[in-house]
């Protein structure tokens, strides 16, 4: 069994106080309690703070362009099956220049998880609105405070019935592990948007700020009523649930096709001859 240790120790460049640091562990924490080595991990990353993730672990990674985190990660679990495929990137990236993949991820609905750090705010590039940003919030971009109505990331995907769908905080990091966990076991698109403090642009939803609201969603309530789970996607204010919102269990991207048309591309053994003559085309 791995140890937590065997995913890396790097010098990670976030503020001090961060959320994405508490995100990172619960990461590496999760991968080690379910036994997957870091050659069987694959973590795939946008642009943005929480888009460094992948610099930051010792597993397979990549880190693509700004919201484009979700193809690259849907490929990679489609290509090699074999790998847990988590892509992790900010509420911007994920909701905001990649808010079409992320529907599109929904309906394709791969086997991977989408763990999503929603500060709510940009913070790599210094504060400006994000998706998820409060109605009425200043920022340095809305002087005036911002006039779009946030994006509700949690019940647009179970409208849509994604199969597993649940928020989490950062704060709270053995129930952000065991979120990952249920995520990662449940076949088909996983979504978990996870509340993280930005310490530094968003002096709103800070960490008391999430700590006084949030609560963990008891055996109550039922995940596969979606009725059930629309109205706790909409309890957002004085009280926020966090848990497992909703689940289904629609077949995962190839799962309706024949078993001999799908197979691991990833593990296929190269034609060398083949991979020469393409090499020598751009020589």
């Amino acid at each position: 069994m791995p140890d937590i240790n065997d995913y890396g120790h790097y010098n990670e460049a976030w503020c001090p106080g961060c959320g994405n640091f508490d995100i990172l562990k619960a990461l590496k924490q999760t991968l080690a309690e379910l036994d997957i080595p870091p050659y069987k991990a694959a973590i795939v990353s946008g642009i943005g703070q929480a888009a460094k993730v992948p610099h930051y672990i010792t597993a397979n990674g990549f880190n693509g362009l700004h919201g484009r985190a979700l193809p690259p990660a849907q490929a990679v679990k489609i290509v090699n099956p074999e790998l847990t495929v988590i892509a992790t990137s900010g509420d911007g990236c994920s909701y905001g220049e990649g808010g079409n993949h992320f529907l599109a991820a929904i309906r394709r609905n791969v086997d991977m998880v989408a763990l999503v750090h929603d500060n709510q705010v940009y913070g790599l590039t210094k504060g400006q609105a994000s998706p998820t940003t409060l109605e009425g919030q200043i920022t340095k971009t809305q002087p005036m405070g911002v006039t779009n109505a946030p994006f509700n990331p949690v019940e647009v995907a179970i409208s849509m019935r994604a199969n597993f769908v649940a928020r989490a905080f950062s704060g709270n990091v053995p129930h952000l592990v065991e979120m990952l966990k249920a995520a990662i076991a449940h076949p088909g698109f996983a979504l978990i948007d996870v509340f993280q403090p930005c310490v530094s642009f968003n002096k709103i939803n800070t960490f008391g700020w999430y700590k006084k609201r949030c609560y963990e969603l008891d055996e109550g309530h039922d995940p596969t009523d979606w009725d059930a789970a629309i109205q706790k996607a909409n309890e957002f204010g004085d009280r926020i649930p966090v848990g497992v919102l909703y689940t289904n269990d629609r077949p995962a991207f190839g799962g309706h096709l024949p078993k001999d048309l799908v197979y691991p591309l990833g593990t296929e053994k190269v034609d060398s001859t083949a991979f020469r003559k393409i090499v020598k085309k751009y020589c």
